[in-house]
């Protein structure tokens, strides 16, 4: 009966003892299950928080989109073939333009051709043309100019501003080509830069259109345009002759010297270029730069292109034939 006894209050003991870990489990589980729970609720107020953030943030990031594209996605550069195949894309679209291109200046020998291009500087070809008529009919030889009396040949110089220096520059070399080479313009441009007045731009001039020899005539429009169009960056006149030789033949110096002064001259003008009327728009990396409407670009177009006429008071039949229109003589309004 003791036994009995014994394992009766074993057995309530031990029953006693299993309800006691049973409400401390549940009283485990219960705070788990709030903490849990309040931390999902922070987690939730903290990812709309972020997303609030994030909404107030979108509208100006919008706007700055476009800009942030263009950064992380810069132009790919150029590569050397392709610059050249489109250097030469945009001279053969030049040369159906303007088939006609020619010396803007009236010439009728080297030596006429050498004074106008020396007279040329900071004037127009026009201005010039409309001058030297009256200068060759007065002194038609090297050495008639060279023994001309300096005031009468600045009075006829005038129109052509800085007469002065310009007079003593035609006098000059008109001198050296008596002396030095018996009347005649050299043919060499070694022998052309050492005249009075004469750099390479004019010895160019003159080797190209009086003797066929080719050279690149780098003026104020030529490098203005092949900068525009990313051909070089140079700014010094022998780099950039250097520099855009290389893209072409040999044998089209001279007429992509032409071209490229002409467009400039009559479309891609230093100040309004007239992009909305260019031919070559979509070779070009500065379109935009100037007027881009189509009808009002045309207003901008000199010279025969826009319905004026040209430079030369006596220009080669194939300008007249397609449409250009001569100078007037000095005097003629």
């Amino acid at each position: 009966m003791v036994v009995r006894r014994d394992s009766a209050v074993g057995e309530q003991n031990s029953g006693g003892a299993k309800k006691p870990a049973k409400a401390a489990k549940r009283a485990v589980a219960a705070v788990k299950k709030t903490a849990t729970a309040k931390k999902a609720v922070a987690t939730k107020k903290a990812a709309a928080t972020k997303k609030a953030a994030a909404a107030n943030k979108a509208a100006p990031a919008e706007k700055a989109a476009p800009a942030k594209r263009a950064a992380a996605r810069p132009a790919k550069p150029e590569s050397r073939t392709a610059l050249v195949r489109r250097a030469r894309r945009i001279i053969r679209e030049l040369a159906e333009v303007y088939p006609y291109a020619h010396p803007e200046l009236d010439f009728e020998n080297p030596f006429q051709l050498l004074v106008a291009t020396v007279l040329s500087a900071q004037t127009t070809d026009l201005r010039v043309n409309q001058t030297t008529p009256a200068l060759f009919a007065k002194y038609p030889t090297p050495e008639d100019l060279a023994a001309a009396n300096p005031e009468e040949v600045e009075e006829i110089l005038r129109p052509c501003g800085f007469f002065r220096a310009k007079t003593r520059s035609v006098i000059g070399l008109s001198k050296a080509l008596t002396e030095q080479f018996g009347g005649e313009v050299p043919g060499r441009l070694e022998d052309l830069v050492k005249l009075p007045g004469v750099g390479r731009k004019t010895a160019f001039v003159v080797l190209g259109n009086a003797f066929g020899r080719p050279g690149i005539t780098v003026d104020t429009h030529f490098q203005r345009l092949v900068r525009r169009w990313k051909w070089t960056e140079q700014t010094d006149p022998d780099k950039i002759e250097a520099e855009i030789g290389a893209l072409f033949p040999k044998s089209d110096w001279t007429d992509l010297s032409h071209h490229v002064i002409w467009h400039g001259r009559r479309i891609c003008h230093a100040r309004r270029p007239a992009c909305g009327a260019c031919p070559i728009a979509p070779l070009c990396p500065a379109y935009g730069e100037g007027e881009t409407d189509p009808e009002k670009a045309k207003k901008l177009l000199k010279y025969e292109k826009g319905g004026f006429p040209g430079q030369r008071l006596k220009p080669p039949q194939a300008y007249l034939d397609a449409g250009g229109k001569a100078a007037p003589p000095l005097g003629a309004g």
